[in-house]
């Protein structure tokens, strides 16, 4: 049950097999992710008395807190994927998400700021990857958690931890 909640679309797996088709099919979801994420806050609201500080389970973030967290995770993605464009195999820089998720624009600041970030910032990534040749995503970095990755494989852990966080929100609606 912990691990369900923890992880309501599973764990990140990226898939080995990818195509110009599938990769394309990815891109094109960047720009519904924001209009996703605003449903299930909408959603949330009808269903909690105070939505915002609801938790989706014993140990975890609230939901201003998850807002806040993917504009913060969105914005380093972003910075990863121009890296990773610009430099040879850089060592993507990892960061504290847990301490940035107690500072006052984490927990404090109203989430419709977080809102028009994510939603500007998934703009200009989807400009820059509608962009991109094929053989750019083949392009790597470092990163602490997954060690050497492609940009293909950035791009599957871009749209599922989107998704995962959005899925956390859902669950508030759902009881």
């Amino acid at each position: 049950m912990e691990e369900q909640r923890r992880y309501p679309i599973g764990r990140f797996a990226p898939s080995k097999e990818v195509t110009s088709e599938s990769r394309s099919l990815l891109i094109e979801e960047i720009p519904q992710l924001v209009c996703e994420l605003k449903e299930a806050i909408e959603a949330l609201k009808a269903a909690q008395s105070d939505p915002l500080n609801y938790c989706y389970r014993p140990g975890g973030w609230t939901v201003k807190q998850i807002v806040h967290h993917m504009a913060d995770n969105d914005m380093n993605a972003y910075i990863r994927f121009k890296r990773a464009l610009t430099e040879d195999g850089p060592r993507a820089s990892s960061y504290r998400e847990d301490l940035w998720a107690e500072l006052a624009d984490g927990k404090e600041m109203p989430i419709e700021h977080s809102l028009m970030l994510i939603e500007v910032l998934h703009s200009r990534f989807y400009y820059l990857l509608k962009a991109l040749r094929d053989e750019q995503f083949e392009r790597t970095l470092v990163t602490e958690v997954l060690g050497h990755i492609s940009l293909d494989a950035a791009l599957q852990r871009f749209i599922w931890h989107n998704r995962h966080h959005i899925s956390h929100i859902r669950l508030g609606a759902a009881n």
